[in-house]
């Protein structure tokens, strides 16, 4: 029993990379289907722009404030996905700051190949550090919540 549980623990890099691939993948799909609720509900065009760059996320107009809400909500929906897919309340911070430190790559290369200059502008953008920092923390929070919840739930006895 004790050798199977050490197995369990061991160092897997294979696991951890499909996981991180998994919970960005599922992140970037509820957040375009966020974003695609936005444009059904309050007309918002659907762009990837709204996903990459820190253009729409201005806190002091509505349609900012309805951007900043839905990154937060994919927050919320990624702690789920934490608890589902890595399990481990102790891994829900490193998880959680990998998805955003990709996203946030991301958003970088997406600006300087796009051409416009995005780049800096997710550099400089405050409201779009504070929309990001804010929904990482809630998945962190959040996650290590759901996760230490399933981990404590108790083992079923045949």
């Amino acid at each position: 029993n004790i050798l199977r549980y050490a197995n369990n623990n061991k160092f897997n890099p294979r696991l951890i990379f499909s996981q991180i691939i998994a919970i960005q993948s599922i992140h970037y799909l509820i957040l375009s289907m966020l974003f695609q609720l936005n444009s059904i509900l309050y007309g918002s065009p659907v762009t990837i722009d709204r996903i990459f760059t820190a253009k729409h996320l201005n806190l002091w107009t509505s349609e900012g404030r309805l951007d900043a809400g839905t990154v937060v909500l994919s927050g919320v929906l990624g702690s789920v996905l934490l608890a589902i897919i890595v399990e481990k309340s102790k891994k829900c911070l490193d998880f959680a700051v990998t998805l955003f430190f990709l996203h946030f790559i991301l958003c970088c290369l997406y600006g300087n190949l796009s051409g416009s200059g995005e780049a800096s502008s997710v550099l400089a953008s405050l409201d779009f550090w504070i929309v990001h920092v804010f929904g990482m923390i809630i998945m962190v929070l959040l996650g290590e919540y759901l996760c230490s919840r399933r981990e404590l739930m108790d083992i079923p006895l045949l």
